[in-house]
């Protein structure tokens, strides 16, 4: 299909100084239609409201997912790419299917963040900040009744983005969540739909309201092993490996997550992959043979955990600063991120420039 792009009439300039995250959108988002069985109507045009029927089925049943991604600018040649795009795309229509909804196409997926980050190229920052690309997806059928939706709209907006966290590479305090619970097997954890994200509001504002971080989720049947964190998954560092839980259908398949989990490789270091029991977690902590913990995920990249609340103990990890093995990993694959890394270069996707979007 061709992508009909309309560009915006008047568009703001960039903006400079801080860019928080995810408050600025760039002048243009792409759009795509799905009715009467197929896909239809791609295009770009200006950013702004659009409306719908208030009995949409999304408004009423959250049929929605949505993506997380991000893209770079390399401080060498000013060059503009995506970290690892393909993952993303896949992960995606992975939600399609979990959520019944129709999967989008890789290729005009992937044609359509070419066009659109071009477009929009001035707007990429430079390092260390970022461009966070988010692709959704909503149903727009509209009327009531529990059923799958026929309609759907594709689209994607774009914008400048700083450190997710207001501290920025602060050491993170983290509550153990001992009362609610983010997903349970059979459920929908593995997708990346907003149903799964308005469950921890409640209790990531209780624990911020008690001064943390993020909170810690354990696992649904007998709340004793760590799974992720409120937004990003977590990793356990001893002397001998590095230890996060599987994926599966509980835990969000991060692509962050799993760049880690190669990058580990590459140092040689031992990536186990296995259900870290909270209580051996802390007790590990307290005597000294957990070294680090971290947080890892688009938004945060790689973050140092410096306590974890339990049973009403603030347990500190190490001296609760940021350790050696996690300042490597989150060093090296920012350096990756501005494309001036020897390291797998497989993993950036340099975004042509299109004589249409100039």
């Amino acid at each position: 299909m061709n992508i009909e792009i309309t560009r915006h009439p008047n568009p703001a300039s960039p903006p400079s100084g801080d860019y928080g995250f995810g408050r600025i959108f760039t002048p243009h988002l792409f759009k795509l239609e799905y009715s009467g069985g197929r896909w239809h109507s791609p295009r770009i045009e200006p950013y702004g409201p659009f409306s719908m029927d208030p009995a949409a089925k999304v408004l009423h049943y959250g049929q929605e997912i949505f993506e997380g991604m991000k893209g770079y600018r390399n401080s060498q040649d000013g060059t503009v790419h995506m970290f690892r795009p393909d993952k993303n795309i896949r992960r995606f229509n992975i939600s399609c299917e979990r959520m019944c909804m129709p999967q989008v196409d890789p290729d005009l997926f992937m044609e359509a963040l070419e066009l659109l980050i071009d477009l929009d190229r001035d707007w990429v920052p430079e390092s260390p900040d970022a461009l966070y690309i988010r692709p959704t997806m909503i149903a727009t059928q509209v009327g009531l009744g529990v059923k799958s939706a026929t309609d759907f709209l594709f689209y994607i907006i774009i914008g400048p983005v700083g450190s997710y966290f207001a501290g920025g590479i602060n050491p993170l305090r983290l509550k153990v969540e001992e009362k609610y619970v983010r997903s349970a097997p059979g459920g929908t954890g593995y997708a990346k739909t907003g149903g799964n994200y308005a469950a921890a509001l409640l209790p990531i504002k209780l624990a911020q309201d008690e001064g943390y971080d993020q909170i810690i989720w354990l696992d649904a049947r007998t709340m004793s092993f760590v799974e992720e964190m409120g937004a990003m998954n977590i990793a356990f560092v001893y002397e001998d490996s590095i230890v996060t839980a599987p994926t599966g259908d509980t835990i969000l398949d991060g692509v962050t997550r799993d760049s880690i989990g190669l990058l580990c490789k590459d140092f040689g270091w031992k990536w186990v992959e296995e259900h870290p029991a909270v209580a051996r977690i802390c007790a590990d902590a307290r005597s000294g043979d957990l070294k680090e913990v971290f947080a890892c995920g688009t938004a945060a990249v790689v973050t140092p955990v410096g306590f974890i609340h339990f049973k009403g103990e603030d347990i500190r990890i190490a001296d609760g600063q940021e350790q050696p093995r996690t300042r490597k990993l989150r060093e090296t694959l920012c350096e990756i991120h501005d494309g001036n890394s020897e390291l797998h270069p497989e993993w950036i996707h340099k975004v042509p420039v299109h004589d249409m979007a100039r």
